[in-house]
C-alpha cells in the first residue's frame, strides 16, 4: 500500500507539475496573442489616424482652393463691372462729340450760299466723322482689350495655380 500511496502522489505530483506547465504555456500562448492582438489594433488605429488626417487635410485645401476660385470670380466680375462702365461712359463720350459734330455741320448747312459751298461741307464732314469714328472705335477696341486682360486675371492666376497643384504629386 505505501508503494501505490507513493506512486499515486508522484502521479499526482506529474499530474500538477504537468497541469502547471501547461497551465504556464496556455497563459503564455493568451499573453503573447493579446500583446499581438494589441499591436496590430494600435497599428491599424495609427493607419487610420493618418489616413483620415491626410482625408481632413486634402478636404481643408480643396476648400480653401474653391474660395480662392470663388474670389477671384467675385474680383473678375468687379472688374468687368467697372471696365463696362468705363467703356460705356467712352461710348457715350463719342456719341456725344459726333452729336455736337453733327449739330455744328448742321448750322454750317444752314447757312450755305451755293450748292457747291454745301458739297464741300457734307464732304468735309464726312471724312472728318469716319475719322473720329474710326479714331474711336480703335480706342475703343484696345479699351475692350485691356479690359478683358485686367478682368481675367485673377481666373488666368487660379487656372495657374490648380496647373502647378496638379503637376505636384500628392503627399504620402
Amino acid at each position: 500500500m505505501a508503494s501505490e500511496t507513493k506512486e499515486s502522489k508522484r502521479a499526482v505530483t506529474l499530474v500538477e507539475t504537468t497541469a502547471t506547465a501547461q497551465g504556464a504555456q496556455a497563459k503564455k500562448f493568451v499573453e503573447d496573442g493579446a500583446t499581438q492582438a494589441r499591436a496590430a489594433m494600435e497599428q491599424g488605429m495609427e493607419q487610420v489616424t493618418k489616413t483620415a488626417e491626410g482625408f481632413f487635410k486634402a478636404a481643408e485645401e480643396a476648400a480653401e482652393f474653391s474660395r480662392g476660385n470663388m474670389e477671384a470670380m467675385t474680383k473678375t466680375a468687379q472688374l468687368f463691372a467697372v471696365g463696362f462702365q468705363d467703356i460705356g461712359k467712352q461710348v457715350f463720350a463719342v456719341s456725344q462729340a459726333l452729336t455736337d459734330h453733327a449739330l455744328e455741320s448742321a448750322k454750317a448747312m444752314a447757312s450755305v450760299k451755293s450748292l457747291k459751298e454745301a458739297a464741300d461741307i457734307q464732304a468735309a464732314f464726312a471724312k472728318a466723322s469716319m475719322e473720329r469714328s474710326m479714331s474711336e472705335a480703335a480706342k475703343l477696341q484696345e479699351a475692350t482689350f485691356r479690359l478683358a486682360e485686367t478682368a481675367y486675371a485673377p481666373l488666368t492666376a487660379r487656372m495657374t495655380l490648380a496647373v502647378e497643384k496638379l503637376g505636384k504629386p500628392l503627399a504620402a
